[in-house]
Order: C-alpha cells, then structure tokens, then sequence
C-alpha cells in the first residue's frame, strides 16, 4: 500500500486529507491512503521518514514549509528560487526532492481574473505560502510589495503606515497570513479598506470560510473576491503528478 500524508501543525482542519480521500474513491484507487503527520516539532520529521513504510509522498502546510529544506536531499529549482517547499516526492531509492506547486496553483487560478489595470500587488504576510505567490505575481509581470506588522528587509509596508492612497495604487490584494480562518472568523488584515474599489482583486488563500472578511471588506466595495479553493484544488493535482504513482 502506497503511503502518502500532509506535513504541518494543528492540521486536524486540513483540506488535503479530504480531497485525497475522495480523490481515491471517485477514481477508483484503492493501493494508497493518505494520513496527516501533525508535528508539535520539524525535529520529529525524520522519524516519519523511518517509520512509515512505503511513504512516496508529502505536502507540507503551515509552518513546516520553509522548516523542512534542510532535511531533504535535492530541491527543485523553482522550489529554491521561491524558497519554500509545499510537496515532497521520496524517490525510489528513498531520496527526499521538494518540490512547490503552490505557485501553480495560485498563478493559474488568478490568471483569468487579471485586467490591464492589474500591475501592483500587495502581499499580506512574509510566510512559505507568501514567497510562491511573490514568484507567480513576478512571472505574471505584476510588481508586488510585502506587508508586514515589522520593518525588515525586503518589507515595502507595514501595516501602520498602510494608507488609502496605496491601497487604491495597488490592485491586487492577496492575503497570506491565517487571519480569519476558521474558527476565528472575524479576524481580518488591518488595512485601510476604504482604499479598496471595483477595480480591485482581493485573493485570500484561506479557504474555510469561503468568504472570509477579508474578502467581504472587498466584496462591499464592489472588488473581485476569490478564495483559496481552486488554488489548492490545482496544488493538490499536481502533487499528485509529480508523485506519479
């Protein structure tokens, strides 16, 4: 029986789970199951490496992302330039390759929402899941700006000296943090939403609830809104390929 699971903390949530689980029923696949490895640590790791037999594959969630690089053996290059690793192929000979597909996925479900006017973005958060979409939005040509509650390196904002008139000056807004998924539903970003108009893209990346409030403060000014849904739909799928099992 073919081993696969998602890596991560407090991931009892998880989307992936599921949609494998489904996946395997609807397409008749009955020689893999896929489990979920919730670790308090990313020193536990290698011990799942060990100790379950046949694994041939791993997604990696929040806040392993990053953590996990050192452990494995060969990175692919786009997961390196991103600097983040969401899925993990273990090779025949039992060799850990990372791999990100969250790029694909977040690249191609945005893609058909994108207008002439879409040139700037804003990342909300400085997380793994951050770095893929800065990647997508540099190969989709859109020059994107960081948003962080601290000044460092490589932050364009931070939250308190956000204003209307950048908010207004940057189109698309996706938020990367986890403010606002479930259970904690009436959390959102603090940004000057008043800013916000129907020229708009607000992307979340949370998918539970589907309309965060995040996306609701851009939905009342008449922006586009889109969830996390498809894009993890799309990194799921090309896990699955690059698994190839």
């Amino acid at each position: 029986m073919n081993k696969l699971g998602l890596l991560g903390k407090n991931i009892s949530y998880s989307f992936s789970k599921n949609y494998f689980k489904e996946k395997f029923e609807n397409e008749k696949i009955t020689d893999t199951t896929y489990e979920n490895f919730d670790l308090e640590s990313i020193d536990l790791f290698p011990s799942i490496i060990e100790n379950t037999k046949n694994i041939k594959g791993i997604n990696v969630t929040i806040p392993y992302k990053e953590a996990v690089m050192p452990f494995l053996d060969k990175i692919n290059k786009k997961a390196k330039a991103i600097g983040a690793v969401n899925t993990i192929k273990v090779t025949k000979k039992g060799k850990l390759v990372g791999y990100n597909t969250d790029c694909y996925g977040f690249k191609n479900t945005l893609k058909p929402f994108l207008k002439s006017q879409h040139k700037k973005a804003l990342i909300l958060g400085t997380g793994g899941a951050s770095k893929a979409v800065a990647y997508s939005l540099g190969e989709l040509g859109i020059d994107y700006k960081y948003v962080s509650r601290k000044q460092s390196e490589g932050v364009g904002f931070t939250y308190s000296n956000l204003s209307e008139a950048i908010i207004s000056e940057h189109q698309v807004i996706v938020n990367c943090t986890p403010l606002g998924t479930f259970p904690d539903v009436d959390q959102c970003a603090d940004i000057p939403y008043n800013g916000i108009t129907n020229e708009h893209i607000l992307f979340d990346l949370i998918y539970n609830p589907d309309q965060t409030k995040f996306l609701k403060h851009g939905k009342d000014r008449g922006a586009t809104t889109i969830n996390g849904l498809n894009m993890l739909k799309l990194q799921a799928e090309k896990s699955w390929s690059i698994w190839d099992l």
